[in-house]
């Protein structure tokens, strides 16, 4: 949680977060007290990078944390801070001092970005520490850009059975609309009728139907950007069956349908001057009677054309460009307008 000093009922007293850098630890150990010099030695503090010590005054109360910066070419961004809510006791913490206004907005979106919790399923007990920023940092554009990622990570966590294609492409829908978007919706049978015979391959063996939103946002005459992400909301592998330790992250497999849709909201929520298309193929690679075969040939259709050839059927799923990525490249390049950026994402699983 952010707050603001002026936005506190009555000022208690905050817990100062310092950082240290592993260069600067020798001096920093230098101008402090005797007691925190052996502390810190006690503890083997080097100051590593997202190393946190906690500084008990001489009662025993929590006084002040360091925070290891590691080497000072790292730098400092969202990954020092993100684990920090995980590392800290609640309590109100002070933004550290001498920060840039950059440096600060980081400090404070890797806080809020480490509160993350996906408990849909399992109630999580939360922390919830206070971050006191100053007024450098825009707590709204930080809290926007937290609401993007924390739509991408609930999308990737929430399992197949839940993220079906049609409900991945119901969310692209929702976000759309919300911003005023032009949308087209094709669904099963649909997407042979509007030519796009490669996402229908995919994913026409699953029992719930492939589905491709395309959206438009934004001036006509502002730069054009177009982003396709894959939408495979689990894949089997199909006839090219994954083993069992292949299989076990496949809902991840639509993270970059997830990560393009967060980027999207992003992008409209700030009104900035592009003509944004958004292409979410959204499928489910399964195993069926129907299923695309190794070496089936499809032909894409419309400014071009273009044949794609599957020589396996695990690999054209988790790939994109073999088989969803053309239906997104020809439809973005519809009446003869060619985008600006055209951005293909791809989430694969870690």
């Amino acid at each position: 949680m952010l707050v603001r000093s002026a936005d506190l009922i009555a000022i208690p007293l905050t817990i100062p977060l310092i950082i240290v850098a592993e260069e600067q630890l020798d001096l920093h150990l230098a101008a402090q007290p005797l007691r925190n010099q052996l502390w810190a030695r006690t503890q083997a503090f080097r100051a590593e990078r997202g190393r946190v010590l906690l500084i008990p005054d001489e009662h025993g109360v929590l006084n002040m944390a360091w925070v290891g910066a590691g080497k000072l070419a790292e730098g400092l961004n969202l990954w020092l801070t993100a684990g920090l809510p995980d590392k800290l006791p609640e309590g109100i913490y002070q933004l550290p001092a001498a920060l840039s206004p950059e440096q600060a907005f980081q400090f404070a979106l890797g806080w809020e970005y480490g509160l993350y919790r996906f408990d849909r399923y399992k109630k999580i007990e939360r922390k919830n520490p206070v971050l006191v920023v100053g007024d450098a940092v825009d707590i709204a554009a930080v809290q926007q850009q937290v609401a993007a990622c924390t739509l991408a990570r609930d999308l990737i966590n929430t399992p197949a059975s839940d993220l079906t294609p049609q409900v991945l492409a119901q969310t692209a829908v929702d976000i759309a609309q919300t911003h005023g978007a032009t949308i087209r919706r094709y669904v099963g049978d649909e997407l042979l009728t509007h030519n796009f015979p490669a996402v229908h391959a995919v994913g026409r063996a699953a029992s719930i139907a492939p589905e491709l939103v395309d959206f438009e946002w934004g001036d006509a005459s502002h730069p054009r950007v177009t982003l396709v992400g894959k939408g495979v909301c689990f894949d089997s592998g199909g006839l090219d069956i994954k083993p069992p330790s292949g299989m076990l992250l496949m809902k991840k497999d639509m993270g970059g349908a997830a990560c393009t849709l967060a980027l999207a909201q992003l992008v409209m929520q700030a009104r900035l001057p592009v003509r944004l298309r958004v292409i979410i193929p959204a499928v489910e690679n399964a195993i069926a009677g129907n299923a695309f075969r190794p070496g089936d040939v499809k032909g894409v259709w419309d400014q071009v054309f273009l044949c794609v050839k599957a020589q396996h059927t695990e690999a054209a799923s988790r790939a994109l460009l073999p088989h969803l990525a053309p239906d997104g490249y020809v439809l973005s390049l519809q009446n003869g307008l060619c985008e600006d950026i055209i951005a293909e994402v791809v989430g694969t699983p870690r």
